[in-house]
């Protein structure tokens, strides 16, 4: 079923009704603020902790392991917030999931051994990864497709900001008054949650249709239910369609006399694991978002971010190692203001194939200028082999990495292209494989630097970047502007999304002769 939705409410101001969506998307942003701040406080601890004369120390393995094992523990938490999500719903998921981050903060603060720094590093990690679900769902359930992309980018704009202030708090405090800063984040996201509703849809599946009414018109700019009946009707029809029994609708049984309420409930579990999941139109997206995750983290940012002070200093860049991590975090968060106006102008399909492609040429420009000015000896995780002489063109093309880096948009596909039924769990598998790529690419850095040097290294980043590319050119659909049931039913075959390309387009002036 394809529903048209209404974009806004005839007699309700549309400043009013964007505004009401923004402040809604403020605790899932608040999230995002403290899921930046946990993904970058490796970077700003690593350079302290590796090989520390006093205190705590580490050693080249373990801060390998310790640089990358919160993103081995983050697909735990991706696949255990989708269930979780759909249990409690959107509101309580996004409650519930900020208290890994209260125990690992307050235990990274005290951390007296290393088994109890590498704890705290992997409940970060795990509640990292159990945020995913209920941001995504939120944020892409509560929005009209108008804005919709402006409001997954600003998302992005937070954990950009959650970056940059750890980075800051890294030049300003040490990385213990660092974590004890970062325990008021959570506090204040669970706080905010409290003045906030539940998504109308998810409401309308579970019978609450009163609470889901009230909170369309919330969501809608605080407007009275007459204004927002024609799209509360429609949301109203598609979540009947929900409602029904999933195993009957795929296996052409009279839904009237079903029964599978009193199936074993194990059987019954797996059954609609099956038509929910393995179906096209989640299998679809769920292998775009996949492949778009690996190249986007494998292009070349993302797996040195753990080690990022040391590879700034084995290029020989002219600024000081954490004033470029710090001047990172800037551009990020610059970058992903820049997409929230980039979208509606380029549209997501090529904002997402040109930062792509102009990342991977930067990591060629890096892999170049390794192979041709670093010698063999040079070693990231080694200061005595860093050069003595500087240069700033590895420094502007590192920025321009970033910059391009931060064009990325994983994460706004992620809130938009899954169907309802299968919308939390198979956001947390992708959100899942993002986090398991992201720990490969970390953890085999120093392998793949003394196999290749630098030079290989960013070769090897920059030819995942040109494979991305290629990918996202012929499989990814334009879905700006498209409601959640366009995007659904493109997926399942029922409607076709042409990309405005000029290689489609000459395919389809092909196809109608």
């Amino acid at each position: 079923m394809v529903i048209k939705h209404i974009h806004k409410a005839p007699n309700a101001s549309r400043l009013r009704s964007v505004g009401s969506q923004i402040i809604a998307c403020m605790s899932p942003n608040l999230l995002l603020l403290n899921l930046g701040m946990a993904i970058s406080f490796a970077t700003i601890a690593l350079p302290d902790l590796l090989h520390a004369k006093e205190g705590l120390s580490l050693d080249d393995t373990q801060a390998s392991w310790f640089g990358s094992i919160s993103f081995l523990t983050q697909p735990l938490g991706a696949l255990l917030s989708g269930p979780l999500v759909d249990y409690v719903g959107r509101k309580k998921g996004t409650f519930l999931v900020n208290l890994p981050h209260l125990i690992a903060w307050t235990l990274m603060y005290f951390a007296w051994d290393l088994p109890s720094l590498f704890i705290a590093n992997g409940l970060l990690g795990f509640g990292t990864g159990v945020m995913e679900a209920p941001i995504n769902s939120y944020v892409g359930e509560i929005s009209e497709p108008a804005v919709r992309g402006a409001l997954c980018t600003l998302t992005l704009l937070f954990t950009s900001i959650g970056i940059f202030v750890m980075y800051l708090l890294g030049t300003l405090v040490t990385w213990r008054y660092a974590a004890l800063i970062s325990l008021s984040i959570p506090f204040a996201s669970m706080l905010l949650v409290l003045l906030v509703p539940e998504t109308p849809v998810w409401l309308l599946v579970n019978g609450r249709e009163k609470e889901a009414l009230k909170s369309l018109c919330y969501l809608r700019g605080w407007t009275k239910p007459e204004n927002v009946r024609d799209e509360f009707d429609e949301l109203a029809d598609y979540s009947q369609n929900l409602r029904n029994c999933v195993i009957c609708t795929n296996t052409d049984q009279d839904i009237k006399t079903c029964d599978h309420a009193s199936m074993n409930w194990f059987k019954r579990t797996l059954l609609k694991f099956r038509y929910v999941i393995f179906c096209k139109e989640t299998l679809r997206p769920l292998q775009l978002t996949m492949l778009y995750f690996l190249f986007y983290v494998m292009s070349g940012l993302t797996p040195i971010k753990p080690n990022m002070v040391n590879i700034c200093g084995a290029f020989g860049m002219p600024q000081n190692g954490k004033k470029i991590v710090m001047m990172v975090g800037v551009i990020t968060c610059l970058s992903s203001a820049f997409v929230i106006l980039a979208i509606k102008i380029l549209g997501k399909r090529k904002l997402a194939i040109s930062a792509l492609f102009m990342t991977s040429v930067c990591c060629m420009g890096l892999s170049i200028y390794a192979k041709m000015h670093l010698g063999k000896e040079v070693f990231s995780y080694d200061i005595d082999t860093f050069p003595k002489e500087t240069s700033y063109t590895p420094l502007v093309l590192f920025y321009l990495m970033t910059w391009f880096t931060g064009c990325g948009i994983p994460w706004v596909l992620l809130g938009e292209v899954f169907p309802f039924r299968s919308r939390a769990t198979a956001q947390g598998i992708a959100a899942a494989s993002n986090y398991l790529f992201t720990f490969l690419g970390s953890k085999t850095l120093i392998d793949l630097e003394s196999y290749a040097r630098l030079w290989g290294a960013f070769a090897t980043y920059a030819a995942f970047g040109i494979l991305g590319t290629i990918y996202l050119y012929f499989f990814l659909p334009e879905t700006e502007g498209k409601s959640l049931a366009e995007i659904e039913s493109f997926y399942n075959g029922k409607l076709r999304i042409f990309p405005d390309d000029p290689f489609f387009n000459y395919f389809k002036r092909q196809k109608k002769k």
